[in-house]
């Protein structure tokens, strides 16, 4: 009896989707209650089109933050010594944050942060991640990290050619750019519940995201 009682009540909860298509072919009194909350959601959606669009954005912008925190997981943890291999390792992931710090400010089709929203102690940090996508890893443009010198020697009738370089690095990254990353986690965070908040007042219905614990590589306040 007891087994009865739980497949029935599976039963009553199971959730059935109707394409719109479908509803046609429904009995009449079926389908004109279909029909009528189907007509009652657009109208609702249609009142907070806005508002959508912005949850996309930010939406777009998470996924970027996301990957703005591993990123920064990898480089804080990375394994530095006196290798080119290590130099190549750092270069890469500080390219990786760096380039994708600026795409999660600059916005695109994300939502953007302007400098402005970030506490006064770590905009230095911000403005020289700027600096590093624009003139090193953007573009060759003459950054103060990154030298050379060019050698020509010639004797027994050839020139020979020695460069050398020389590229600094952050070892494990700046200290500012885990309070960035973390800062930036919130900021998103804060963002998205203030929206569902809204759409929640102007709709009159609960908006839910979904939520858990965060991964352990997600630097949260």
């Amino acid at each position: 009896m007891e087994r009865d009682s739980e497949e029935n009540e599976a039963e009553r909860s199971e959730y059935v989707v109707v394409p719109e298509e479908a509803i046609q072919f429904l009995p009449a009194e079926w389908r004109d209650a279909l029909q009528s909350k189907l007509e009652d959601g657009r109208a609702i959606l249609e009142a907070v089109d806005s508002d959508i669009k912005g949850l996309v954005r930010l939406i777009n912008a998470s996924q970027v933050m996301t990957s703005l925190s591993y990123i920064h997981q990898r480089l804080a943890k990375a394994d530095f010594n006196l290798t080119t291999e290590a130099f190549l390792e750092h270069d890469m992931l500080t390219s990786a944050f760096v380039v994708t710090y600026v795409r999660l400010i600059d916005g695109g089709v994300g939502s953007g942060v302007s400098r402005d929203a970030l506490p006064t102690h770590l905009r230095q940090a911000h403005d020289e991640i700027i600096e590093f996508r624009n003139k090193r890893f953007a573009h060759n443009a003459g950054h103060r990290s990154v030298d050379g010198t060019l050698d020509i020697q010639f004797g027994d009738g050839r020139f020979e050619v020695n460069v050398t370089m020389r590229m600094g690095y952050y070892i494990r990254g700046a200290n500012e750019w885990g309070e960035l990353v973390t800062f930036l986690n919130g900021l998103m965070f804060d963002r998205l519940t203030k929206l569902l908040e809204r759409l929640k007042n102007k709709t009159g219905h609960d908006w839910t995201f979904p939520s858990g614990p965060p991964p352990a590589w997600i630097d949260f306040p």
